[in-house]
């Protein structure tokens, strides 16, 4: 891999005059990805709009634009732009220095100890959520499983935030959420759009979702300057939080971008990781019942704590491999600063470089047999002999996720919570279908039944 623009244009499709591939990747982009990769390789270039594109498979590759060479991939891309209309220059859109200076000082808020501070309040929130489903599971009476991990993990996310029970807000904010992601996802996959001050149907229920979220997340912040409450939450941390080369603080402007990441951070993707969890483990009654017999081993009949963390080997072994076969992050965008070559292919400045970890994590030659689950795949053994970039559902290297211990942590007492109490079975017929959006979730939601163990 080097600088010189004397290599080829890697293969790839012609697609239609000035289009491109944009209707194939409008219809379902994971498909497209799927077929290309099969025809095409590790490395393939395409346009999208007259826009050049080129989609990475390799670890390698990846390696390459996210750690050795990630000064040159910035992330001015027309998805990154259109999530800034809701997250604004939080630490997942912003680039170069201002992305920098806020990493250096929200880094000491997730370190471990503090994180670990948290683990009451998920336990809390799943407690909750399992005492109501005790009289569902009596009734045997289905429900939206993906709607009730959005909730339990909106509620964990307001307490950790704000020290704020967002319970009663929580099906305004998710809807609000839900509203503003779908809404962006349809503008990143469109052609033309639309100017924001155009009195459409769309902007105006983008603007509502957003006058939702402001509101909340503005008037947290509002309250906490005047009152001075020092409140062990992750927003106090910010608050007091400083850069240690210019003993700077954030304003309410970076607060509030900051908020609304780890807000759409901590909820979404973390919902969408535990919902699809049991939909692999219901799928998968052999893993599931190895899952079980852990908990039953490890926990003894009582409830988890953080110290059981590290003996719930088994039960982290199924999260990871849950996100491996169905990553809520699953699509990022770089775009090169500078000409650059990978593996031999020319990759233009201003290029649209595309990585997918739902792709690279069936890379056959790392995965073999990839659409078996497989929890073993992630034996410690494995995982030293693997490739560290043939697995970033968190993404990777200096700008992998901040919150990467924080979501690990509630995703693994969560599931050792439920999993201890519940058994959840699909119900027949229910179509499952993956909604393509900045995150993967079910498309009609995830009918399922608890039943009591």
């Amino acid at each position: 891999m080097s600088s010189s623009l004397s290599a080829p244009s890697a293969p790839g499709p012609r697609g239609t005059w000035l289009l491109g591939m944009l209707p194939e990747f409008r219809a379902d982009p994971i498909q497209l990805f799927s077929d290309l990769t099969r025809d095409y390789g590790d490395t393939v270039s395409f346009s999208l709009f007259n826009r050049p594109c080129m989609l990475l498979r390799h670890p390698d590759q990846i390696a390459w634009v996210l750690k050795k060479n990630h000064r040159n991939y910035g992330k001015n891309t027309r998805g990154i732009q259109k999530l800034k209309a809701i997250l604004g220059d939080g630490l997942l859109t912003a680039d170069g220095p201002h992305w920098r200076r806020q990493r250096r000082i929200a880094a000491p808020t997730f370190r471990p100890k503090r994180i670990g501070g948290f683990a009451a309040t998920m336990l809390r929130a799943g407690e909750d959520m399992l005492c109501r489903w005790e009289e569902l599971a009596s009734r045997e009476q289905a429900f939206d499983v993906n709607e009730e991990m959005m909730t339990v993990t909106l509620r964990i996310a307001g307490e950790t935030l704000f020290s704020a029970d967002v319970t009663g807000e929580a099906r305004e904010l998710s809807q609000a959420l839900s509203t503003a992601m779908q809404i962006t996802n349809k503008r990143v996959g469109r052609a033309l759009d639309m100017p924001s001050w155009w009195p459409s149907a769309e902007n105006r229920a983008f603007r509502a979702a957003m006058a939702a979220l402001d509101e909340i997340v503005r008037g947290m912040i509002e309250e906490r300057r005047r009152t001075g409450e020092a409140e062990a939450d992750l927003l106090a941390m910010l608050i007091h939080a400083r850069d240690e080369e210019t003993g700077e603080g954030m304003s309410d402007a970076q607060l509030r971008d900051e908020v609304m990441t780890l807000l759409l951070a901590g909820h979404e993707t973390t919902a969408n990781a535990l919902t699809w969890t049991w939909h692999l483990l219901a799928a998968n009654p052999d893993c599931r019942a190895q899952l079980e017999a852990e908990l039953d081993r490890v926990l003894d009949g009582r409830s988890p704590t953080l110290e059981d963390y590290s003996a719930l080997e088994y039960t982290g072994r199924v999260i990871d491999e849950a996100m491996r076969l169905l990553p809520p992050g699953w699509l990022f965008g770089r775009a090169p600063l500078a000409d650059d070559v990978i593996d031999g292919f020319a990759v233009p400045a201003g290029t649209l470089v595309m990585i997918s970890s739902y792709i690279t994590h069936r890379h056959s030659e790392f995965w073999p047999d990839p659409e078996r689950f497989d929890p073993d795949r992630f034996l410690p053994a494995a995982c030293e002999e693997r490739h560290p970039f043939a697995y970033f559902p968190f993404s990777g290297g200096p700008r992998g996720c901040i919150g990467r211990g924080f979501a690990l942590l509630e995703l693994r007492l969560l599931v050792a919570q439920i999993a201890q109490r519940f058994r959840l079975e699909a119900v027949p017929g229910h179509p499952v279908e993956l909604e393509q959006l900045v995150t993967l979730r079910p498309l009609h939601g995830l009918q399922m039944t608890a039943y009591a163990r």
